[in-house]
């Protein structure tokens, strides 16, 4: 079965909330709607204090290329608008929003009829998904439209669709699916119209069997689909990882997939981009997993953006007794949250309560160099040699040493037989690296 060429791991999968069925999050007394959760510029709010707002309409405006629009999710009175503290524990300009009941745009269809036909041109479908404000759901949130675009010179040739979802605990996406999948499909041919190509994969990993066969039926009424069934290999979701495990390609150091002719979605963007184009919906709601071990009530929930992830733990039976520690996302690319008083954003994929007797660290070790973290580094990296370099500031070795490419998998810390935090360092370093690049430019 295929996968990618180099490195990887295959950590315990944990999917413990596959197959429950999703379930409609509450609705916040108060939604704090960040005006930049998203990889961009923030955008610029466009209403005030003291505005009535109803779902969907307009509450930033995108402030440049690589930008998304921000919307309402909810409907009632701006209260204020100023900082709030988001997952990455820094504070960002929000819009604070009262709820007062859930009135909707009108233009919003909200039946449950699923539209296959789009008569829209590319340039207008890219338009309607710039407007949506819709941006990469997997993790990186990078803005569709811009994917959707590629530069001067370069001509897409496939359609990757990223429903792998190889993150350990998480199942959104594989719920998702089982859910949505016409509608998905729909998103699919969408965007082959957008980037005006004739194949798409689907690349699924192979633990997700029933969405498999859920898809590979849907899609025999679907013209230049296929759903390609992948060996489960983490971490198989990265944007070059799949790229390799689907066509065989392997994107050059720097590049972007649209130097091989390809462009990645993201399924659950898929699934926006359906809503956006078909449904004239913006993106102000996604599905999230809440998980982990000791959780009574684990499962996916649709939730609004700018609820606080409180308020859907307590749906879901609240916070474990025994919680050492609330990740949001999966426990190998996640970021330990201080609290769940964090709103969801677009790129909050799950929130996963570990034990505390698995969240504490173990004592580091030295280096025995084994050769580990070398082996399993799908980006073909050192990272044991970036680690010493980052512990001594030697930015300008990291650069020569690759360190831009590394996608922050955490492979080689889950490897490491002596519990040296090898990512943090690595991604400390590639953080300070990425900031004399760009104030070089």
């Amino acid at each position: 079965m295929r996968t990618f060429k180099i490195g990887g791991v295959h950590p315990k999968e944990y999917k413990f909330s596959a197959g429950i069925g999703t379930k409609i999050s509450l609705l916040p007394k108060q939604a704090i709607i960040p005006l930049g959760h998203y990889l961009g510029a923030p955008s610029k709010a466009v209403v005030t204090k003291g505005d009535l707002v109803k779902v969907g309409q307009l509450l930033g405006q995108a402030s440049g290329f690589v930008s998304a629009n921000v919307h309402s999710s909810v409907s009632g009175k701006v209260a204020k608008i100023d900082d709030a503290i988001d997952a990455s524990g820094y504070k960002r300009p929000a819009i604070f929003i009262d709820v007062e009941g859930d009135e909707w745009m009108e233009s919003i269809d909200r039946s449950s009829t699923i539209k296959r036909e789009c008569t829209m041109t590319p340039e207008e479908i890219i338009k309607k998904i710039s407007d949506a404000g819709i941006v990469g759901l997997g993790g990186a949130t990078f803005p569709t439209h811009v994917k959707l675009s590629p530069p001067p010179g370069k001509k897409a040739e496939v359609l990757i669709i990223n429903a792998i979802e190889c993150e350990p605990y998480l199942t959104c996406d594989h719920q998702l699916m089982l859910e949505k999948g016409e509608e998905i499909l729909v998103g699919v041919s969408i965007l082959m119209k957008a980037i005006n190509v004739n194949r798409a994969i689907i690349g699924i990993e192979n633990n997700k069997k029933d969405a498999i066969a859920h898809l590979e039926r849907l899609a025999k009424t679907f013209t230049g689909i296929e759903v390609m069934a992948l060996k489960v290999q983490y971490p198989q979701g990265g944007e070059k990882q799949l790229i390799d495990a689907t066509i065989g390609r392997q994107v050059p150091s720097g590049a972007i997939p649209i130097e091989v002719g390809a462009v990645v979605q993201n399924v659950a963007t898929t699934f926006a981009v359906y809503e956006a184009v078909q449904k004239n919906k913006p993106l102000f709601e996604r599905i999230i997993t809440i998980t982990g071990k000791s959780m009574a009530q684990q499962g996916n929930f649709w939730v609004r953006i700018g609820t606080a992830l409180a308020t859907v733990v307590e749906q879901a039976g609240g916070m474990p007794e025994d919680t050492g520690k609330i990740v949001a996302g999966g426990p190998m690319m996640g970021r330990s949250l201080s609290s769940l008083d964090v709103s969801v954003a677009k790129g909050t994929a799950g929130v996963l309560f570990i034990p505390t007797i698995e969240s504490a660290r173990k004592k580091m070790k030295n280096c025995l160099r084994c050769a580990k973290c070398v082996s399993v580094c799908p980006m073909g990296l050192e990272p044991y040699l970036l680690m010493g370099q980052s512990e001594n500031a030697m930015w300008t070795e990291m650069e020569r040493n690759r360190i831009m490419d590394c996608i922050e998998c955490g492979c080689c810390a889950f490897t490491c037989p002596s519990n040296r935090p090898l990512l943090d360092h690595v991604r400390y370093g590639k953080t300070t690296v990425g900031g004399i690049i760009r104030s070089r430019r």
